[in-house]
């Protein structure tokens, strides 16, 4: 597994399971190669970005990362995690230097087009390992279409820490480099709560805590969430509202490349206004259904997710928020958790659309005043 061919093959011979329930199940987690390396970002003071409405760009952020990398890469796969203010991901040494270099590029877009500060980190998996800890991955398949990374071992947490304290940093590219960000959006409109709220769900192990007595915590969490509709996916079925213009034009114009902004922008708001007709109409363009494309943008959501920890966005009833509060909170007072949730009215969603004819891409969701950033700030002051 550590030579060089088999290193690079790893990730795609991991077998993808299906059913949410399955994930605490060690046996799904294989480890990392000894050569590859974990790639870490996050959006500096994300809270003050939140209290300037502004979370919508801290998203973009995040999901640029993924965009970055994975073009970088030629569409290879590659296990990556979104984390709403940054994401996280592992890759291959033959596939390092193109991600530090995408990395690099991100950081400096972010700060020249969405005015947030953006830390990006590379460190090898013996940095990790060396600490006593692992980063395993597994597979997840939300439906037939796509399947995408959850992590364990307690090794992507500390990378985050060791990147805030200024450890394997990989400096900014000079400004105005642009980072190949084709395929990244976020056309769609803030989806409303249909059942009562939006609930951002983060859950960590306490430290010290019995291995078993957390599984079984997440294992309750999940069985609960499971009984309430659609697994309280907060996308309806007919997929999220679409307008035109499209609240994201700005965003979607600064990730283009080549011409003026104000051509891009011109550009993007034609492009969306196709979008818009076709989607409107269900008009049928070449190998492009808009029936199935909506379908596929529901199943292939991104509403919850493993990396070290817990994370879902709900859309859920008052009384499922009080059963799993009370859940959280006693597992907390036990010693087996730390958690944070943050409760808002509506979840929007950053979509990864390489091709639309290709039926992988993938809807990053959040909440839409706070999402996951939040719940970490509720998760913090609770752990002070």
């Amino acid at each position: 597994m550590t030579t060089l061919n088999g290193s690079g093959t790893f990730y795609g011979s991991i077998p993808v399971f299906r059913g949410f329930a399955r994930l605490m199940d060690p046996a799904l987690y294989s480890p990392l190669p000894d050569d590859w390396s974990i790639g870490v970002a996050d959006i500096v003071e994300s809270t003050r970005a939140i209290a300037q409405a502004r979370y919508k760009a801290v998203n973009m952020a995040g999901a640029a990362v993924i965009a970055a990398v994975t073009n970088a890469l030629d569409g290879r796969e590659f296990p990556f995690v979104f984390g709403g203010d940054g994401a996280s991901f592992a890759v291959s040494p033959d596939d390092v230097e193109r991600a530090r270099a995408a990395l690099a590029a991100t950081a400096i877009w972010v700060r020249d087009d969405l005015d947030l500060a953006m830390r990006v980190a590379l460190l090898p998996i013996a940095a990790v390992r060396a600490q006593g800890l692992d980063v395993r991955v597994a597979r997840f398949g939300p439906s037939p279409n796509l399947s995408y990374a959850m992590f364990s071992g307690g090794g992507l947490g500390w990378a985050e820490a060791a990147m805030k304290r200024g450890e394997f940093a990989v400096p900014m590219a000079p400004p105005g480099t642009q980072p190949d960000l084709s395929g990244l959006s976020c056309r769609f409109e803030e989806i409303p709560s249909v059942r009562g709220l939006i609930l951002s769900v983060l859950v960590v192990p306490a430290q010290g805590a019995d291995a078993s007595a957390f599984r079984k915590l997440i294992e309750d969490v999940i069985a609960q969430v499971e009984r309430s509709p659609d697994s309280g996916r907060p996308v309806p079925p007919g997929g999220p509202p679409l307008r035109w213009p499209p609240q994201g034009v700005e965003f979607e114009a600064r990730a283009q490349r080549g011409g003026s902004l104000f051509r891009r922008r011109a550009a993007v708001l034609a492009h969306t206004l196709f979008v818009y007709l076709i989607m409107r109409f269900g008009i049928k363009v070449g190998g492009f259904v808009p029936k199935a494309y909506v379908q596929q943008v529901v199943e292939n959501s991104d509403f919850r997710k493993y990396d070290d920890g817990l994370r879902m966005i709900l859309d859920c009833t008052p009384d499922l928020e009080r059963t799993l509060t009370a859940r959280l909170a006693a597992a907390a007072s036990a010693g087996v958790a730390s958690y944070g949730l943050h409760r808002q009215d509506a979840a929007m969603m950053t979509c990864f659309t390489p091709s639309a004819l290709r039926s992988d891409h993938v809807h990053f969701i959040d909440g839409a005043r706070g999402g996951y950033a939040a719940a970490a700030a509720a998760l913090k002051a609770a752990q002070a």
